[in-house]
């Protein structure tokens, strides 16, 4: 799959759609008339493509706020509660809380990425249960209901892995106050849904911007990644390499270009709209906005609404070798303005976003937000090689990696390959919101963090705690201890 762009959802499926999950309270609380509506929605293929479309459409942008799954709460805060990201952004007490290793269960930002992505959660079983029975073409059907168990998938990762054990709802009617399962009777509900979204069709049959079988694939991996099934993990990252369908591009700057979104180096991306909607400033990408210094705005005529609101930690950059192309892309520290005066910065901030060519302007932006990368698939496969003691196939998929970032190869064993990796991760994917995943899962979130902020991470920040709003109206939700 490539990037998918934001479909604008039909009255009808959009009514239908804000029924569900604001928070726990509303899971199953419905409006006679609405059930009504819904049953008389789910009769033709137009309206089984509709109802899937509306699951993509939670995970970029919308009109009302930053609730796409993608927009920018889910990542920012991978960024944030790592080594990886300072919050500069006054007044924002979430971030701040995220950075400083001090939020609680009322953190705002928590509770958004709660609610969003069980509202994804809630419109993939929707289209899970109510596409079968339509009668339409049997191979747009199956489809159709992949790509909803790929998406369903996707968030439910998301979720495990941020807070552990979590209500599994994989039912259009599910309990009004649902417990918690098991973390590994979510793992066991994502890998069977991704093993169903196998069979979508190959990337390049099928229209730009859905679930494919390789992003399936790809997502597999991972998810055996982190649960330390080193074998399967290898074998469904080979897969992806030997399909011949992705590859990366010659220069790590091309990653990032608008001309080659929908390339070959994306197996999974969402793309954001050009407004339109009552509020556009939300249904555009923020990473310029949030990410490029305000000082751009200020020094260069053009260039509008930089905000900085994130910006990389001194760390980050110092871990960069000056030979490593990555750098000079990822990084802003100094830029030159109108009178051709060099501005350097106090802060060092991300500019990899930003394409100069098509979007000369800053601010809003409609760069895809890459959510599976081919190099992503390169690195889940050398580190489940390098566990499974293969040190030379290893070597040869982070070389690969490294060649790109035009870096000498090295000849790694035992934990300096296994550290190499991570990394190689941590200089490919920056602010790409897998760093607090990759540390939490690799037990080294304490010292990488305590190294770049001088921070001592308390052990329950391997953990976010459940919406304090979310325990409220459900008495059957715990907390995850500490918190």
């Amino acid at each position: 799959m490539k990037s998918y762009k934001i479909i604008k959802i039909s009255g009808m499926l959009l009514a239908t759609g804000l029924l569900w999950l604001s928070s726990c309270e509303d899971f199953l609380q419905e409006d006679p008339q609405d059930r009504i509506a819904q049953d008389r929605f789910y009769q033709t293929a137009e309206d089984a493509t509709a109802a899937v479309n509306s699951v993509y459409s939670n995970l970029g942008s919308t009109s009302s706020g930053p609730e796409g799954i993608y927009h920018s709460t889910t990542w920012i805060a991978a960024g944030l509660a790592s080594d990886e990201l300072i919050n500069k952004q006054e007044g924002a007490i979430a971030n701040d809380q995220l950075a400083t290793f001090s939020w609680n269960a009322e953190n705002g930002n928590v509770g958004t990425i709660w609610r969003i992505h069980y509202k994804t959660i809630t419109l993939a079983n929707i289209a899970i249960e109510r596409i079968p029975p339509i009668d339409m073409e049997e191979t747009l059907k199956n489809r159709l209901v992949n790509e909803a168990r790929f998406l369903r998938a996707l968030a439910y990762f998301n979720l495990v892995r941020m807070f552990g054990n979590v209500p599994l709802l994989v039912k259009e009617e599910e309990p009004l106050n649902p417990g918690v399962a098991d973390a590994n009777a979510v793992y066991d509900q994502i890998i069977s849904d991704l093993k169903s979204a196998e069979a979508l069709p190959p990337d390049g049959e099928i229209q730009e911007g859905r679930a494919t079988q390789g992003a399936a694939k790809a997502l597999l991996a991972k998810v055996y990644l982190t649960r330390k099934d080193y074998q399967n993990a290898s074998s469904k990252a080979l897969e992806v390499i030997q399909s011949d369908k992705y590859a990366l591009w010659a220069s790590f700057a091309d990653v990032f270009r608008h001309t080659n979104r929908n390339g070959k180096e994306a197996l999974f991306s969402v793309s954001f709209g050009d407004g339109g909607g009552s509020i556009s400033f939300w249904e555009f990408g923020q990473f310029n906005v949030r990410l490029l210094p305000p000082e751009l705005s200020r020094e260069i005529s053009g260039i509008r609404n930089t905000q900085g609101w994130q910006a990389a930690t001194k760390d980050l950059y110092n871990s960069f070798s000056d030979q490593d192309e990555r750098k000079k892309v990822t990084f802003l520290t100094e830029f030159v303005n109108d009178k051709g005066a060099t501005i350097k910065l106090n802060d060092i901030y991300i500019q990899k976003y930003w394409d100069r060519t098509a979007e000369p302007v800053a601010g809003d932006s409609q760069q895809d937000f890459p959510v599976i990368r081919y190099s992503d698939v390169l690195l889940t496969y050398a580190e489940a090689q390098a566990e499974l003691g293969n040190t030379a196939v290893a070597n040869q998929y982070v070389n690969l990696v490294r060649k790109r970032a035009k870096l000498a190869e090295v000849n790694l064993t035992g934990t300096a390959l296994k550290e190499e990796i991570l990394d190689q991760r941590r200089k490919e994917f920056v602010a790409e919101g897998h760093r607090w995943y990759d540390l939490v899962r690799t037990g080294t979130l304490e010292a990488k963090v305590q190294k770049a902020k001088s921070i001592a991470v308390k052990p329950i920040y391997y953990l976010f705690p459940l919406p304090q709003r979310e325990r409220d109206v459900n008495p059957e939700l715990p907390q995850n201890p500490g918190y």
